[in-house]
């Protein structure tokens, strides 16, 4: 089973605050591993014009550091920030395909070209990813942990944060009041 390019839905009975009513895009899965980042729950601060100037990058563009979001990717590494766009941009390095419609790119020059407006048409900044040993997300699957959705990239780039966790679980016909936070086996 390969996730990539999927999308993880917490389920109610997530024992994990930092993943309650998370969606997760995957963008990398194998036998090692999988690692994705967490795309509706943004950060209050820093914003990203300030996220630049810090970087010492400079913004010749007046609206990108105002409306691109910082987003919690998850709980490692959250020094290191990873970029989820639409896959048109190409930067000196290459983007990690992580499906059709969606790249990762985790290097500076996307952050320069954002600045300088010549970015990626949508995107996504993250600090931090969600990350799992061999077998481990398998195994948080299988106690009732997570859903699998098809890879929605509209979705994942929506910047409507507040109602990606029900819109992602309408995209399986699942009205979250249905859900219950105990799992069973059958």
């Amino acid at each position: 089973m390969d996730l990539t390019g999927k999308l993880l839905i917490a389920m109610p009975g997530m024992g994990d605050a930092r993943f309650e009513h998370s969606v997760v895009a995957v963008c990398a899965h194998s036998p090692e591993g999988a690692m994705g980042l967490i795309v509706n729950k943004p950060l209050p601060k820093p914003g990203f014009g300030d996220l630049l100037g810090q970087l010492g990058i400079a913004v010749t563009v007046s609206d990108r550091p105002e409306t691109t979001a910082i987003l919690f990717g998850g709980p490692v590494e959250t020094g290191r920030g990873f970029v989820l766009h639409s896959p048109e941009w190409r930067g000196r390095g290459t983007p990690m395909r992580v499906s059709p419609a969606l790249a990762m790119t985790a290097t500076r020059d996307i952050l320069e070209d954002m600045a300088a407006g010549c970015g990626p048409d949508r995107a996504l900044l993250a600090l931090g990813y969600a990350g799992w040993g061999p077998g481990q997300l398998e195994a948080e699957i299988l106690e009732n942990g997570w859903l699998i959705a098809e890879g929605d990239a509209e979705l994942a780039l929506d910047p409507d944060f507040a109602t990606k966790w029900t819109r992602a679980l309408g995209t399986m016909g699942i009205d979250p009041r249905s859900l219950s936070a105990a799992a069973g086996r059958a």
